[in-house]
């Protein structure tokens, strides 16, 4: 095992506490203290859509980490810098806990940060591997996620606890200086990494490579995939034109994945006639990228359902019975501590799946692969919605429901991510060609934030009247309606992508033992 592991699993615990130390209070916090200016009907609202479109920042800035690390920095300089800026934005939580333009700006600087470092950390873990030792890599890439997962169970109870008793300025300060303890640790073991340098710019680069495909004309043939990417790039203009209507946010992600969408479908389309203006290999580089985004995108439907265990279901808790009896003794949670439950369940599954589960089912002849193991997780994700949904209605009904109920679709949702998130990562970096590694681990991120804009997308749709008299017309209150929506998004997604899995051919792009470069080259 690489010497200098430890350091980067270290730096990934302290910062995850951070992370979700303050992500898992943010929206009680903003429903109880900082949106009182708004009329009550409107502060839960306003707090999903502030909770999700933050969100969808933190990963939407892997787009810039990945490209200044691949192009420019290199993985660790770039996370250490951004690190500082995370920093930062947890400072401006802790200062501005009732104003609302420095509270935000907070919010931005942790998204630039915290969204920025995120693709490269995991692939700094792959860098630290070659051929000779791969075979440590899995177990290295499941630590990491317990390590994750480890770090945001304590954050998820202790930080409400925090809230409730000492006030955001500490709730919100402690994230803080465990992301300035998570920078030093990353900054201790410098002289020991692995370091691959920053890809030098490339007329063989997958932009390059992608606009001669697009640009090629062929005898005797039109260009048919530069008219579906055009018709793309007119897609994003449109949505931009949307944005006093839609919101900045909506329109400028739903830009983006117009542009990408069909600027993938139109190289996709003339590829072949790329070839004899590049290389084979960086031709064949841009479809096997092309190929993973597919992946990507089949499995933006699992985010849209887990994310919002921090936003939905923890508005869904704060209407349940909060007082557990076990073994004659009374206890009582808060709703936001809940969610310590499913990184609680991810340390649990990690190993028990590892030691226990996939054996089994390699015994009986059905190997787990990456790709089955995904196409598992998002089915799972959507049977947790099917659950919590079914419990709404018993809710909505007039039920009194203790918060105990909504262990079971935790559970189930956490089987769903272990299987989808954690496999995920090793499966983004070993796919990916190595000067495509952290633009790849971004993309991976990026799914994540097209994940959350399909909620936004949902929860501005339900404002509208014509759409709330269809949901009254079904019987079912407005959000148990949308559970059941999601349980479904999922579910079709989880059948598209397990076809789609039997047709993927893997590959290995793992780095061979010549492309590191001497750690003592790279400065702090």
């Amino acid at each position: 095992m690489p010497r200098q592991i430890p350091y980067i699993i270290a730096n990934e615990g302290c910062e995850r506490f951070s992370f979700y130390g303050m992500r898992n209070i943010l929206t009680p916090f903003l429903i109880s203290t900082l949106l009182l200016f708004l009329p009550e009907s409107e502060r839960t609202g306003e707090a999903k859509h502030v909770f999700h479109t933050f969100v969808i920042g933190v990963y939407f800035f892997p787009l810039l980490g990945g490209w200044l690390a691949d192009r420019f920095f290199g993985k660790y300089n770039t996370v250490f810098w951004l690190s500082l800026v995370y920093v930062a934005g947890h400072a401006c939580l802790a200062i501005f806990e009732d104003n609302v333009k420095g509270f935000y700006l907070g919010l931005g600087l942790i998204a630039l940060g915290s969204g920025g470092i995120k693709p490269l950390v995991a692939s700094f873990v792959g860098d630290q591997f070659d051929q000779t030792n791969k075979g440590k890599a899995k177990l290295v890439f499941d630590a990491f996620y317990w390590i994750i997962n480890f770090g945001s169970f304590f954050a998820s109870l202790l930080m409400p606890l925090f809230l409730k008793n000492y006030g955001p300025a500490v709730a919100f300060g402690i994230p803080g200086v465990m992301m300035f303890i998570a920078t030093m640790v990353l900054w201790s073991g410098r002289r020991k990494y692995v370091h691959v340098p920053p890809a030098a710019a490339s007329p063989h680069s997958f932009t390059r490579v992608a606009k001669s495909a697009l640009l090629a004309h062929a005898p005797g043939a039109g260009r048919p995939g530069l008219t579906v990417a055009m018709a793309g790039v007119a897609g994003a203009v449109l949505s931009l034109a949307m944005t006093p209507q839609w919101g900045f946010v909506i329109a400028a992600c739903t830009a983006l994945v117009l542009l990408l969408a069909f600027g993938g479908i139109g190289t996709s389309m003339q590829l072949e006639r790329a070839r004899g203006l590049h290389p084979d290999e960086a031709v064949d580089g841009v479809r096997a990228v092309l190929r993973i985004l597919i992946v990507f995108s089949l499995v933006t439907p699992f985010w849209s359902l887990f994310d919002q265990k921090a936003s939905t279901w923890v508005v869904q808790a704060n209407s349940m019975i909060t007082t557990f009896s076990i073994f004659g003794n009374e206890f009582t949670l808060l709703p936001a501590q809940m969610q310590a439950l499913n990184p609680l369940l991810v340390m649990l599954l990690i190993p028990f799946n590892n030691l226990v589960l996939f054996p089994m089912l390699q015994k009986i002849g059905f190997t787990p692969t990456p790709l089955r193991r995904m196409t598992a997780g998002i089915a799972f994700s959507a049977l947790s919605w099917l659950v919590i949904g079914t419990i709404q209605v018993s809710m909505d009904a007039g039920t009194p429901t203790s918060m105990a109920w909504q262990i079971l679709p935790y559970a189930l949702l956490t089987m769903g991510e272990v299987l989808v998130s954690a496999t995920g990562l090793e499966f983004a970096y070993s796919q990916a060609p190595a000067s495509m590694k952290g633009a790849i681990m971004a993309l991976w991120s990026l799914a994540v934030t097209v994940g959350n804009l399909w909620v936004l997308v949902v929860n501005a749709a339900v404002k509208n009247d014509a759409v709330l008299g269809r949901i009254r017309d079904s019987g079912l209150g407005l959000i148990a309606f949308q559970m059941y929506f999601f349980a479904a998004f999922a579910l079709l997604a989880a059948i598209a992508f397990g076809l789609y899995a039997k047709r993927y051919r893997m590959v290995d792009h793992y780095r061979s033992n010549e492309t590191a470069q001497a750690p003592a080259a790279v400065k702090a």
